[in-house]
């Protein structure tokens, strides 16, 4: 399984989304970030993928972790957990690389069809001001999600939920 950072830069009506241009995800719009590395931290990663994607800098102090949601498929190779955090305070103004074309999108006005499709299900509930878990089970080819849950949490100071507070599922 492998572990992967999400980051939206954001303030009180924007929110800072990135066109990947190569790789995995080309075509979309995401948050920024990309895969924990073998013994990093996963908020020295985000940090690392900011930097290196936007060319913003940021503290851990001001990843506010959001969600974790966990990918899972009869395809091992699609088996992810991303940590998805907000961010409100960084240093820089965010600039393309040879990976990332940002964009900033008012939070009422998200292109959600230029967006992963589990993007649609999870979301809002950030966006809602709430902290999430989310659990998709997709296809073999990852382009179906076969189902899904959504549980309201809080974190723990280490990312990890610490209370479940709500659930959705289909």
């Amino acid at each position: 399984m492998k572990i992967s950072t999400l980051c939206f830069l954001k303030n009180d009506e924007h929110i800072l989304l990135g066109m990947k241009k190569r790789d995995f995800g080309k075509g979309r719009w995401n948050g920024i970030g990309g895969k924990v590395e073998d013994g990093e931290n996963i908020k020295v990663a985000a940090i690392r993928e900011l930097q290196e994607e936007v060319g913003v800098i940021c503290r851990e102090v001001d990843l506010e972790q959001v969600a974790v949601l966990k990918f899972r498929s009869d395809n091992q190779k699609l088996d992810w957990d991303a940590h998805v955090f907000f961010i409100d305070t960084w240093e820089g103004e965010p600039v393309e690389s040879d990976e990332i074309l940002p964009k900033w999108f008012l939070k009422s006005r998200l292109p959600f069809s230029e967006m992963w499709p589990d993007d649609t299900f999870w979301f809002p509930y950030l966006l809602s001001g709430k902290s999430i878990q989310g659990k998709f089970t997709l296809d073999a080819e990852g382009r179906n999600i076969l189902e899904h849950e959504i549980t309201e949490v809080r974190f723990s100071e280490q990312g990890l939920p610490c209370s479940l507070l709500l659930t959705e599922s289909d």
